[in-house]
């Protein structure tokens, strides 16, 4: 005899012993695994109909915990059941009862991917989008009944599969959108970018357009408010509300995005004449004029600009044109060289001087010949004046207002409101 059958004889002779010691029995069908089945446990047999049956019979008698048992035992074991379909939907909407909002949703999720044919797919998507502005507005993940943090990676993976499933349907763009505000709330600028300008190319016609474009810039303008590694980003940010003011000129945000755009205009003027100040300065001449004039290109009726023009012919009077002449311009003089008469008279000729017929150069502007002057400091990252959300007005970000949750409402009305 083995020494498993001895196992197995001792075993039984231990059940047979001391019976009050086995809890429950331990049930053996031809063909299937042996299951043990727990104290008050029913046994769930029958076909796809029967169990259908059985689950029903539970939730009516209020048992929603053996009714959601029941339906997923028979989805899992006839998948291709006619009923399936309906019983994947009723342990949705039980498990949403009983206050499993996740799981609920990752019902919902597979309702929708496993039988998109069924009749219930609308709703799916309904609850699924009403789970996910939940946790995206602040409902936060449970442990043991107890919450623990915000679930925006939950809110992004449930708006993402309403997008994959149904990428034409009545609430994909606003579940596009609110992956948006989801990665904006995560810190994500980037991902938050990305998913708005998914909802301005796949759905330019919705209303939710106007509001993704104009907060893409409101990223852009925020990031080169408070400075960030993007160099950049006060480019961006213009680029962002000009295409904003092309794409929806009578949007009731254009007044705001000209405000934002104005702004950011003086922005970069006065960090290029921080830079010309910084050179004046520390008298590198040549490199101030340039940023003079990089300002008077910019804004030539800013304050700024009335400085520039005063300080460009101030240095023009002290050093001479040669002392504030760019590299090109000088370049240029060089290359043409002093010009000479070969007749006199009225019909006298001017050409330019032969290279040996050409005085010494001018001396140079104390300094680098090269004009390679110290960075100036970086730029003031508080200069540029916070939106008009800090300064008691409305905000100029949608995000600021909560969006309602009923998926009955129409898109428009959960649009962010005007700054």
């Amino acid at each position: 005899m083995t020494s498993r059958s001895r196992l197995l004889l001792f075993f039984c002779a231990a059940l047979m012993a001391f019976p009050e010691r086995s809890p429950a029995p331990v049930i053996f069908e031809p063909g299937k695994k042996i299951h043990y089945q727990r104290p008050g446990e029913e046994i769930i047999s029958g076909n796809a109909n029967e169990l259908f049956a059985q689950a029903e019979a539970a939730a009516n008698r209020g048992e929603r915990s053996r009714a959601i048992k029941i339906y997923k035992k028979l989805v899992k074991k006839y998948p291709r059941a006619n009923v399936s379909p309906e019983a994947t939907y009723r342990a949705g909407v039980l498990t949403e009862q009983e206050g499993d909002s996740l799981k609920a949703a990752a019902i919902y999720r597979g309702l929708m991917e496993t039988y998109p044919q069924t009749t219930h797919f609308q709703e799916a998507i309904e609850a699924q989008f009403r789970i996910g502005e939940m946790y995206l507005n602040g409902k936060k993940r449970k442990v043991l009944g107890v919450p623990i943090g915000t679930s925006l990676d939950d809110a992004v993976e449930i708006f993402a599969a309403i997008v994959r499933s149904a990428p034409w349907g009545r609430y994909t763009a606003r579940a596009q959108f609110n992956i948006g505000r989801a990665r904006e709330k995560q810190g994500s600028p980037d991902l938050a970018i990305e998913a708005y300008q998914s909802v301005v190319e796949k759905f330019p016609n919705d209303p939710l357009a106007v509001d993704a474009q104009y907060q893409i810039g409101y990223i852009w303008y925020t990031a080169a408010r408070r400075g960030t590694y993007d160099p950049d980003a006060a480019a961006k940010a213009r680029t962002a509300f000009q295409d904003f003011l092309f794409r929806f000129p009578k949007s009731e945000k254009a007044p705001q995005a000209r405000e934002n755009l104005a702004t950011l205009e003086h922005h970069v003027t006065k960090s290029s004449f921080d830079i010309a100040e910084f050179y004046d300065r520390t008298k590198h001449y040549r490199a101030a004029v340039l940023y003079y004039n990089e300002v008077l290109r910019q804004q030539p009726d800013s304050p700024e600009g009335a400085i520039a023009k005063k300080r460009i012919a101030e240095l023009r009077s002290k050093v001479g044109d040669a002392a504030i002449q760019s590299a090109a311009e000088i370049a240029d003089r060089r290359a043409k060289g002093p010009v000479k008469s070969v007749a006199k008279g009225p019909n006298a000729l001017s050409v330019p001087a032969g290279p040996e017929e050409r005085p010494p150069a001018a001396p140079q502007m104390r300094g680098n010949p090269n004009d390679i002057a110290p960075l100036p400091p970086p730029t003031d990252a508080d200069s540029l004046p916070p939106p008009a959300s800090s300064t008691g007005g409305e905000s100029t970000s949608p995000l600021d207002s909560s969006a309602p949750t009923d998926p009955s409402a129409n898109p428009a009305a959960t649009a962010s409101p005007p700054p």
